[in-house]
């Protein structure tokens, strides 16, 4: 990535992961910004970044949208990596303040009911693979927090699991179902994972990847056709929390959403009070 920006623009790539750095974003953002402001300054070739104006970004944001065809989500995404730059590396405040945010669409959360659910569980023979799957819908977990729990955070007497260092690095705790407890120590008397929950080769980390290929499996194995992905039994665990009377703020504390108005999308998706309409329909038989 480094050696396709003319080196006028080296230093302030280089400023920008050590800001990234110092401020200890995650792995991911710091990757997706640098991948973001990167195209920038490849397309600036020997013209210095520092020198932009806020009309000339705006001009190329629009370059960004008509000419890459780059979608509202992704576009948010650049804009943040280079207001990121222009903020936080060169301490310009007003630089964004007319610059216009792209609308992002409203794209509800795809779940699975609970009789699709269990024919996943029950087509996968595979004790570790089923026992991913039923925590991670079991507990609401995003893939990358299955994969980070260890053995030492499971308490099997307060029954709950610590979600260590979550999305924004928080900690959180979640119930551990009742259903699996058994299961569970079976898994542990047959695999004897050592740090990890579910451990990979060597004693190493599971991959997220490998999470993803294994419920992209169990759904063939189902016959469940939905085109949804494993974030899909997160969805699904909220939606039917919420169908089961649990309160919104309980439910936004289980995900661990830093605000209400993140966890309130699953109220357009839950049938809990739709279900209780009658169409007019039914009313002329």
């Amino acid at each position: 990535m480094l050696e396709k920006i003319h080196a006028v623009n080296r230093a302030a790539f280089q400023k920008t992961l050590n800001e990234l750095k110092l401020k200890a974003y995650s792995t991911n953002t710091i990757t997706v910004y640098l991948s973001e402001f990167s195209q920038l300054l490849i397309l600036l070739k020997n013209n210095p970044v520092d020198a932009l104006t806020p009309e000339r970004l705006k001009d190329y944001f629009l370059y960004c949208v008509e000419k890459e065809k780059i979608k509202e989500r992704q576009l948010n995404s650049r804009i943040n990596a280079i207001k990121f730059y222009f903020e936080q590396v060169l301490h310009r405040k007003r630089m964004f303040f007319d610059i216009p945010r792209p609308k992002r669409p409203l794209s509800l959360p795809k779940v699975l009911n609970k009789r699709e659910l269990k024919k996943i569980f029950e087509s996968t023979d595979n004790l570790k693979h089923k026992v991913m799957l039923r925590l991670c819908y079991g507990m609401g977990l995003r893939v990358s927090e299955v994969v980070n729990v260890k053995i030492e955070h499971i308490d099997s007497i307060r029954m709950s699991v610590l979600i260590a260092m979550g999305k924004g690095k928080k900690d959180r705790y979640v119930p551990l179902p009742d259903s699996i407890l058994e299961e569970l120590r079976e898994y542990y008397k047959v695999y004897k994972p050592k740090i990890w929950l579910f451990e990979g080769q060597h004693g190493s980390q599971y991959s997220i990847r490998s999470v993803q290929s294994v419920f992209k499996k169990a759904m063939e194995n189902a016959g469940v056709h939905k085109t949804i992905g494993i974030h899909g039994l997160r969805h699904s665990y909220a939606t039917h929390l919420l169908e089961g009377g649990a309160d919104i703020r309980f439910i936004q504390e289980l995900l661990g959403h830093n605000s209400i108005k993140t966890t309130q999308i699953y109220t357009q998706v839950s049938d809990r009070s739709k279900a209780r309409v009658k169409s007019p329909l039914d009313s002329l038989e």
